[in-house]
């Protein structure tokens, strides 16, 4: 996760995606799609937004109201209170953050403001949702800009796929190569990831960048960390581990937390509530069940 620009302090951040792609590579006899490897059509960066230290995008589910508070989707490595410890969660935690919206572009259009972090982890995902002081139908009457929608449901390995950087105003197109029982880096644990093509070479400052689906048009997952100098399971240097518990290193390669599992977690007003049918997102210590 060295994918985040923090001046000087350890770096994490990955690479981000912006807005509607609008083709999709072609489906094999699995159900796979095969890899494509066109150029994306039609993505840009509206509704991304730039943070001081990372990439991240104004986010909506598909039941979310136009007059509900927006949420901003980031990394959990990216939160201004540093790093979530693995096993620790954070809700509603006063926030005053502000982000860069985006235009189709890349201009900078609004300066939102964040009310609370709604959630943050970095245990089995690497997530934090600020909910903001404005709505979505605000944000759109103003700026002229929609949210991303999060897809709810899993990604799909071969599907064609682009990371947009808010942070650096820079996009990356590859395929979904495939899935990762387990990602290990230093203290931290990921489950179900993401694992790019190398087209996607990502940088620090991309960590939190939505990826953009290009068949759906729709969030599939937010990127997050890549193996920079083919160390094992180390700081900057995730590990794959599979279900038998054999280790895999990819010097190169980058990764991306999926988001489907986000979805039931959203109620009404955008309250992030854990206790929502279907919701599987890690609890504070104190709520365990």
């Amino acid at each position: 996760m060295s994918r985040a620009v923090a001046g000087g302090v350890l770096a994490l951040a990955l690479a981000g995606a912006g807005a509607v792609p609008a083709f999709a590579g072609s489906t094999d006899r699995t159900g796979q799609d095969r890899p494509s490897h066109g150029r994306a059509k039609a993505v840009d960066f509206a509704g991304t937004v730039a943070l001081s230290n990372c990439s991240g995008s104004v986010v909506r589910t598909p039941h979310s109201k136009p007059g509900d508070p927006a949420l901003v989707l980031t990394n959990g490595h990216c939160i201004e209170s540093g790093f979530p410890a693995a096993g620790e969660v954070i809700v509603d935690q006063p926030s005053t953050r502000t982000f860069k919206l985006l235009d189709a572009k890349a201009n900078d259009v609004a300066t939102l403001k964040a009310s609370k972090v709604s959630y943050a982890t970095m245990t089995d995902t690497d997530i934090t949702i600020y909910r903001l002081t404005t709505s979505y139908r605000d944000i759109t009457k103003k700026y002229k800009i929609k949210p991303l929608e999060l897809a709810d449901d899993h990604p799909v390995k071969g599907r064609a796929i682009t990371v947009v950087s808010g942070y650096w105003k820079k996009t990356y197109s590859c395929n979904i190569d495939g899935f990762v029982h387990r990602i290990k880096e230093g203290e931290w644990t990921w489950k179900d990831s993401v694992r790019y093509t190398p087209a996607c070479q990502t940088i620090g400052g991309t960590s939190g960048s939505p990826v953009i689906d290009h068949k759906t048009g729709k969030v599939t997952a937010i990127n997050n960390t890549g193996n920079e100098d083919g160390e094992r399971c180390t700081l900057n240097n995730p590990c794959e581990i599979d279900r038998k518990g054999r280790v895999t290193v990819r010097k190169g390669i980058n990764y991306a937390q999926e988001t489907y599992g986000i979805v039931p977690c959203v109620g009404k007003k955008s309250a992030i509530d854990l206790d929502r049918k279907g919701c599987r997102l890690p609890r504070p210590a104190a709520v365990q069940r």
